[in-house]
């Protein structure tokens, strides 16, 4: 399997199985298929959740931070759902359960990043500045998870929904899509002013 998951902090995974425990918490899930699922849901496919701010400085260099641990919940056959756990003061937690499109598109991400010949570490990126999520294909297996810098040679395969110019689940290498991102949260010159 190329697909090398970093193992999740232990009490994440412990925060994850105690709110789907709860019969509460899934009730005031705000995900219908979470929420009337019959059966047992199990967590699933831990990957770390990076965030990827100011990708528009020196040419987005930047670190990414880790801001958690998303896995996929899995109803049966399917995933119905995420749930995250995010670091606090007082460590791991349950943070929230959502659905919508990035479940289905995630487990389809994973699902075609399994069958590649290269080997990788599958991590979630976010670039807040265009509101977009991608399967982040990391080229160090032996990683932890907890960090990282998109590296030219990584694959990044942004989920569906896709910003307007992007194409959703096409894996593209950092150093080919990275001047495509930039160039959308690079602001343009203002109407009337000198180029």
């Amino acid at each position: 399997m190329p697909l090398h998951v970093p193992a999740a902090p232990a009490p994440a995974l412990r925060s994850v199985l105690a709110a789907l425990g709860s019969p509460t918490a899934v009730r005031e899930a705000p995900t219908s298929a979470l929420r009337s699922h019959q059966g047992p849901l199990s967590p699933d496919h831990p990957l770390p959740v990076h965030v990827w701010d100011h990708i528009s400085r020196a040419g987005g260099s930047s670190r990414t931070r880790l801001a958690g641990w998303r896995y996929l919940v899995r109803g049966g056959e399917r995933a119905v759902a995420t749930a995250d756990a995010m670091l606090t003061a007082d460590g791991w937690t349950f943070s929230h359960f959502a659905g919508g499109p990035y479940v289905t598109a995630t487990e389809q991400a994973l699902q075609h990043a399994d069958a590649l010949s290269t080997p990788y570490q599958p991590r979630l990126l976010s670039v807040p500045e265009l509101y977009m999520l991608t399967l982040w294909l990391h080229h160090d297996i032996t990683s932890d998870g907890s960090d990282g810098i998109p590296a030219p040679g990584d694959l990044l395969v942004p989920l569906a929904p896709a910003p307007p110019g992007i194409t959703a689940h096409h894996p593209q290498r950092v150093a080919d899509l990275l001047p495509r991102l930039t160039l959308r949260v690079t602001p343009g010159p203002l109407l009337g002013s000198p180029a």
